[in-house]
């Protein structure tokens, strides 16, 4: 299973991307919250799980990451998004 943890030490939505792409294995990087979508609903194979704990630093961001990952997680069963609190 490959696991990718958002700790809060990505203070902005371009290190949230980063960190996402480095820990799924993404040769390329993910320059948007499409590209996400895309990226997780069909080039990551499975079983994935994301460990969501966003920096407050992301404001507004980090509720706009979190719809796309709890989108991609409610669509593909062997995608887990757990919260890190």
């Amino acid at each position: 299973m490959r696991t990718c943890r958002i700790d809060g030490r990505q203070r902005t939505k371009a290190a949230v991307l980063r960190k996402l792409a480095r820990d799924l294995g993404r040769d390329g990087p993910i320059r948007n919250l499409d590209a996400l979508y895309d990226v997780l609903r069909r080039d990551v194979p499975g079983p994935v799980e994301i460990v969501w704990r966003p920096s407050p630093a992301l404001g507004a961001d980090g509720p706009r990451i979190a719809a796309v990952l709890r989108e991609v997680a409610a669509e593909r069963d062997d995608v887990a998004l757990r919260d890190g609190g």
